[in-house]
């Protein structure tokens, strides 16, 4: 029995000196950690989501994300067929025409709206339409001109969202002047959108149109380049702007008093032609524009800050490990655990934090307080402040570097993969004169 004593106390001192079974240890702490750290970004993805249910609620009375088609020029005509009693009947579809020339002029200007912990940027954006129709000869219509409702032609302009129209819109054709009505002929081109019957409408007139457009919209406005020629010009006094879609500005400034971008767009950079029959094409995968993005996207920013929750993991408790072989000093899983929990409440407090002052001070004070409180447990269980600074100076220059990781968006790969080589190179350094085989021999004969 006294030996059975013997070998379990033994056996207890070697697992408990054993620093192959401690790497093992901590190896399994740092995988059960991953699990609150998962935990932890699904917290960031749920205020995500509740941001953006904020915002699409403001959108919604205000104006969404707009896409503004046309103008384009529908006509009506007829298509003869004989029914099942032999009685000639016909149907109404449609042709379509697009202008030659399509010139669009706008300033936009933004509107941050708040609600509880979130914002919304919205606008209100001015444009002015002017260009020409040209009629095609009757010959490339591949329709019989006698059944062509020339007095049926509407003059339609496509809006997403309608909800977004602050003005009368009033549509000058050919010299003459009316008001915009809601809907439109058909959804070949667009789902929504206003329309007015126009006259006179001919292949030797200019077919000259203009108007105002007053519209409401959030974070987007995207444009459909109709014209055979589309030119575009938008000024706005918001500083951060993402151009995006089928067509990049051809020249754009961009400063932190606004931005003004110029497009041209030919038909032949598109994959649709001046004119067509029903809903033979499509639009809208030809739509350009631009985004009111919001810079200090905080939620963005926790998503990337969380992804290196393992690395502090790792280099943290490699800091704790190395402390227990240089100071003789047993550091308990439970005491590890307790150190790791104090890493990943750094990424809820940085993201609670950020959500009612700027974040970069959010980062500051949780970066400090999780270093503080790492650093001053480690001086309370090794009894040693030569420890407990090194603690405090590895966090602080982990931290650090992070936030410069953080900054630097466009070379955040790159600074990462060698900012890892070269702490990976430090630890080396500092470990290549231990003899582990002799440490584990003297952790043994401690255990006997």
């Amino acid at each position: 029995m006294e030996n059975q004593l013997d070998l379990v106390k033994k056996t207890s001192q070697y697992i408990k000196r054993s620093i192959t079974l401690k790497i093992i240890s901590v190896g399994i702490l740092i995988l059960l950690l991953l699990i609150p750290a998962s935990m932890v970004k699904g917290l960031i993805r749920e205020r995500q989501q509740r941001r953006d249910t904020v915002v699409r609620e403001i959108s919604q009375k205000w104006g969404d994300s707009q896409t503004i088609t046309g103008p384009f020029l529908t006509v009506p005509f007829k298509t003869y067929y004989k029914d099942d009693r032999g009685k000639t009947r016909f149907n109404l579809k449609y042709l379509h025409f697009l202008p030659e020339t399509l010139d669009i002029s706008g300033d936009m200007t933004p509107e941050v709206r708040y609600r509880s912990l979130f914002e919304a940027v919205l606008y209100n954006t001015r444009l002015t339409f002017n260009g020409n129709f040209k009629l095609p000869p009757a010959s490339q219509l591949n329709v019989e001109p006698k059944n062509i409702l020339w007095n049926k032609a509407c003059l339609s302009l496509g809006i997403t969202d309608m909800r977004g129209i602050r003005e009368k819109i009033v549509l000058a054709f050919n010299g003459v002047e009316y008001n915009a009505n809601p809907g439109l002929k058909t959804t070949d081109l667009a789902g929504a959108g206003v329309s007015t019957l126009v006259q006179p409408l001919s292949a030797q007139a200019s077919n000259a149109f203009s108007f105002d457009l007053n519209l409401n919209g959030s974070e987007q406005i995207d444009l459909i380049p109709v014209g055979e020629t589309t030119t575009v010009r938008m000024t706005s006094p918001w500083p951060s702007p993402s151009f995006n879609g089928a067509f990049l500005p051809v020249t754009r400034e961009v400063s932190k008093e606004g931005f003004t971008a110029d497009w041209k767009v030919l038909h032949l950079n598109r994959n649709f032609p001046q004119f067509w029959q029903g809903s033979k094409y499509k639009v809208t995968p030809s739509a350009f524009g631009l985004e009111l993005i919001m810079t200090a996207d905080i939620y963005q920013k926790s998503t990337r800050l969380a992804k290196y929750a393992v690395m502090f993991l790792v280099f943290t408790f490699f800091a704790f490990f190395f402390s227990e072989i240089i100071n003789k000093r047993r550091i308990h899983p439970i005491q590890y655990l307790l150190v790791g929990m104090a890493i990943l409440i750094f990424y809820t407090l940085v993201l609670s934090l950020s959500e009612y002052i700027p974040f970069n001070l959010a980062y500051i004070l949780s970066a400090g307080s999780v270093t503080l409180l790492v650093s001053g447990y480690a001086w309370a269980i090794i009894s040693n402040s030569k420890f407990a600074l090194t603690i405090a100076g590895i966090l602080s220059i982990l931290y650090c570097y992070l936030f410069i990781v953080l900054q630097l968006e466009d070379y955040a790969l790159i600074l990462g993969s060698v900012g890892l080589l070269v702490i990976l190179a430090l630890v080396m350094y500092v470990t290549r004169k231990i003899d582990w085989y002799e440490v584990e021999a003297v952790a043994r004969e401690d255990g006997k």
